[in-house]
């Protein structure tokens, strides 16, 4: 298997977060917060933001280093430039092509995403990184996101994942996981909309503006028309009065 890795460098300095990935649970630091993702949409098939955050380091040691494994349904992820680290993508082959929603064929994805801190993260101080991705099309599929914490001293592996039946509450470290829901039928597979959406929906607005406003203008011709005659019959039926009365 080939591995290639691309690594930006962000600018900034101060508080900063990292850590190194892994698939096999490491052991564990200290109890409390975990590392968690929050993501703004589940649908499937949208594009969604992953956003991770960590609150605390390894038993009071600052973190250095934060790494993302990524699920192999997921083969291409764009990550957010954070000014407090390095971010760095370590792609791999595939075995065999895929297809994405565009028609793209593609023959690498992205294994991981390392983000490095520019200066250790403090134990008790949260900081966050996230990926733009685009989630699977099959609703009620559970992503886990494996992510190794290092820090000045020691790591931690929140790579845990439960097993059926098993109750997520009781992993020591668990790994960050996201349920695909139900796509909603809003915007651009499921998501958000795309702005070639927001674009066609201004142009649709603008045509029925345009056809209400031809209508009211319609609506209002007919009721002056309207009025005119009316003024016109009352004009008439005044002069033939008029006419009558001087013969009698």
């Amino acid at each position: 298997m080939q591995i290639r890795r691309s690594t930006l460098s962000t600018l900034g300095a101060s508080a900063a977060l990292g850590t190194s990935l892994g698939i096999v649970a490491l052991t564990a630091g200290a109890a409390g917060a975990h590392v968690t993702v929050m993501p703004d949409t589940t649908a499937a098939g949208a594009y969604a933001v992953l956003t991770f955050s960590v609150g605390h380091g390894c038993e009071g040691s600052p973190t250095t280093k934060l790494a993302i494994q990524m699920p192999e349904s997921i083969p291409v992820v764009t990550p957010t430039v954070n000014p407090n680290w390095t971010v760095e993508k370590v792609d791999e082959q595939l075995a065999e092509p895929v297809t994405d929603a565009h028609g793209n064929e593609i023959t690498e994805r992205t294994a991981q995403v390392v983000y490095t801190a520019k200066a250790p993260l403090p134990d008790g101080f949260r900081d966050t990184v996230a990926l733009s991705v685009q989630l699977p099309e099959a609703a009620g599929d559970t992503l886990a996101f494996p992510v190794v914490q290092t820090c000045e001293k020691g790591e931690t592996g929140w790579t845990e994942t439960a097993a059926e039946g098993q109750d997520p509450e009781e992993l020591g470290s668990p790994a960050p996981v996201l349920t695909v829901t139900e796509a909603t039928g809003e915007g651009h597979h499921g998501g958000a909309a795309t702005d070639g959406d927001a674009e066609d929906g201004a142009a649709d607005g603008g045509a029925d503006a345009k056809a209400d406003e031809a209508s009211d203008d319609g609506g209002n011709g007919l009721a002056v028309g309207g009025l005119v005659a009316g003024l016109g019959g009352l004009a008439l039926g005044g002069l033939a009065l008029a006419r009558s009365g001087k013969k009698g």
